[in-house]
């Protein structure tokens, strides 16, 4: 291996010395130069460019919420020199800081279009040229009362797979929120409510970060809830259930063949070890000379069992005197 690598460096030690090698060196030299040329010239040229500038709101009292939305970014066009936005061109930008005693104005934050704009020239630096904002200007109301708790309601519409269920309430991550506003909030406000939730064809538990409904004028702490879908497969289950006899007259016996029906349904994972009660019966007062089976009937059925059925559905009967 060394010798092939010390007759590979001998080849191009060769080559280098040669007349051709050093005409091949001289070429990358002047183009390396033009390079560097080339990269001074383009720093030196004037260009546009668009940046996505952070924005932070600092030193904001403890007793003051602030009811307008504070945008994450700023949309800015600038007009400079490549030399200058350079260092904006690589990395993270860091954030425009806006101090909270240089702009409060009549309870409120206030940025016009100037102030804003002499904002971002102070953070790209002299001489570049502010074209445009997006916003132009940001205003955000705050104010110092305390907060208003009302209740958060869950708006869902939730559709399992077939052989699964919402095995459970559908919560969300609180229970009430805090409103806040400058203005005075009606008496009849006393809940809020989630952004709806539509989903089909779950077959596991779901948890969706889900939005709290605006109101115009309010700010609403927290604005975003985990909403949590309890979702769990259904198990078929079958068990054997005596048959009662309803309304018998005394001194009368009834005897059912058979004396038990089977009932099959589908009831949670959850419970499935869970034994809830369910009656079978059969009503002697249907009972008629050219009828030779009786119709059977389940009692109230739980709300744990889904798909019930039951197998016989009739049976045949006789009728005994007691003495």
């Amino acid at each position: 291996m060394n010798e092939k690598a010390r007759k590979m460096q001998a080849k191009v030690s060769a080559a280098l010395k040669s007349s051709r090698g050093q005409n091949v060196l001289l070429y990358l030299l002047f183009v390396a130069v033009a390079f560097v040329f080339w990269v001074f010239l383009s720093l030196d040229t004037e260009v546009q460019r668009d940046f996505e500038v952070p924005v932070q709101l600092q030193d904001v009292p403890d007793s003051v919420t602030v009811i307008g939305q504070l945008p994450p970014a700023i949309g800015v066009s600038v007009k400079g020199k490549d030399s200058q936005l350079l260092r904006f061109l690589w990395g993270k930008m860091s954030p425009m800081k806006l101090k909270w005693q240089d702009n409060v104005e009549d309870g409120a934050i206030v940025l016009n279009r100037l102030k804003l704009d002499s904002r971002v020239r102070e953070y790209f630096g002299n001489g570049v040229q502010v074209v445009s904002c997006r916003p132009d200007s940001l205003f955000l109301p705050f104010t110092t009362q305390p907060g208003v708790r009302v209740r958060l309601i869950v708006q869902a519409d939730i559709h399992p797979n077939l052989q699964y269920i919402v095995s459970g309430p559908i919560v969300a991550s609180t229970d009430s929120v805090t409103l806040y506003s400058t203005a005075d909030l009606p008496h009849s406000l006393k809940f809020v409510s989630t952004e709806p939730i539509v989903k089909s064809d779950l077959k596991d538990t779901m948890r969706y970060e889900v939005k709290v409904k605006p109101i115009a004028g309010v700010r609403i702490v927290p604005d975003v809830v985990t909403v949590t879908v309890p979702v769990e497969p259904l198990i078929v289950r079958k068990r054997m259930v005596g048959i009662e006899v309803d309304h018998l007259p005394a001194e009368t016996n009834m005897i059912t063949f058979p004396s038990k029906v089977e009932i099959s349904y589908l009831v949670p994972m959850s419970a499935y070890n869970d034994d809830y009660p369910v009656k079978a019966y059969v009503d002697y007062r249907a009972v008629r000379p050219s009828r030779k089976k009786l119709p059977v009937s389940l009692s109230t059925i739980p709300a744990e069992y889904h798909n019930v059925s039951f197998t016989p559905d009739s049976v045949d009967y006789i009728i005994e005197t007691v003495r």
